[in-house]
């Protein structure tokens, strides 16, 4: 069975001061406060969320 890869996504900086688009993407990834960090699947919406949002996350890849 392949092994799936995902997403490890850690929020690093405020969205204060940041558009609300913005703000509206990092919560749908369900990131609320700076330091914490969320598991998502490996996908290409994914990856375009954490793209418009690349400048607030640090973002690793991770085997589940």
């Amino acid at each position: 069975m392949a092994k799936k890869k995902s997403l490890q996504i850690t929020q690093t900086k405020s969205v204060i001061s940041e558009k609300q688009n913005q703000r509206d993407t990092l919560r749908s990834l369900g990131l609320r406060k700076i330091g914490q960090t969320v598991v998502r699947e490996d996908s290409p919406a994914n990856r375009g969320y954490v793209r418009a949002v690349a400048h607030l996350v640090r973002v690793e890849e991770i085997e589940a």
